[in-house]
């Protein structure tokens, strides 16, 4: 059995390639260039780590002390554009299913990247001189998780999902929560960063299917 470490490193590289795609997809959908794409993809996918460390103080953030991560992250903006360059050859106006498909890789994708990317700042808060701090834990985790999607979403001019979709931070807070829980009960640390993340991932998913929402207030500008 792989040990905790290797597991959020499998986590890492599953939230870098999922943010990178939903980064890379949403640039597409808003009609950036290659530059642009690739832009949004490396932001989407290291952003949120990147807060995570200036939190605690792990300075300078990881993405520049291992290149591997925006690599990882510019290797598969310039796959995914290639992809959709090749459909949109075949069909200069974009079809209704390629429509629907950018849609759906983007939540999949988003939707995966959440749940790695809160497992793995929960992690990395129990590494830290702070693992006692269960608020900072779930903290450090939430903002992992949305960080690199709000970067991405007010680069390409949208309201964050954080604020508006369904239940999409909420589903972060209780992923982060279990995980964090069940590690200071000294449960099994892989374990736990599984639970965290299929939490995480199975509550995104029902909001998305059964359309739950926090309550709001629709204002004169909504």
């Amino acid at each position: 059995m792989i040990d905790a470490t290797s597991f959020i490193l499998i986590m890492d590289i599953v939230g870098t390639i999922a943010f990178a795609v939903s980064g890379a997809v949403m640039a597409i959908r808003k009609g950036m260039d290659l530059f642009g794409v690739n832009i949004l993809a490396v932001v989407t996918a290291t952003g949120g780590g990147m807060f995570r460390d200036m939190l605690i103080g792990k300075l300078p953030p990881v993405m520049f002390r291992n290149p591997m991560y925006v690599l990882i992250s510019a290797i598969t903006a310039n796959i995914v554009f290639l992809y959709f360059y090749y459909i949109s050859l075949r069909h200069p106006k974009v079809p209704e299913n390629a429509a629907k498909l950018y849609e759906f890789l983007l939540f999949l994708f988003d939707a995966l990247g959440l749940g790695a990317f809160t497992v793995d700042g929960v992690y990395a808060g129990v590494k830290s001189a702070y693992s006692d701090n269960l608020f900072l834990l779930v903290v450090l985790g939430v903002m992992t998780g949305v960080g690199g999607g709000v970067l991405r979403d007010v680069l390409a001019l949208e309201l964050p999902f954080v604020l508006v979709r369904h239940v999409y931070a909420s589903a972060a807070v209780a992923g982060a929560i279990v995980m964090a829980v069940m590690i200071r009960f000294g449960m099994n640390h892989n374990l736990s960063i599984f639970a965290g993340f299929a939490v995480t991932l199975t509550i995104r998913c029902l909001a998305r299917h059964f359309r739950w929402n926090l309550p709001k207030i629709k204002g004169p500008d909504a």
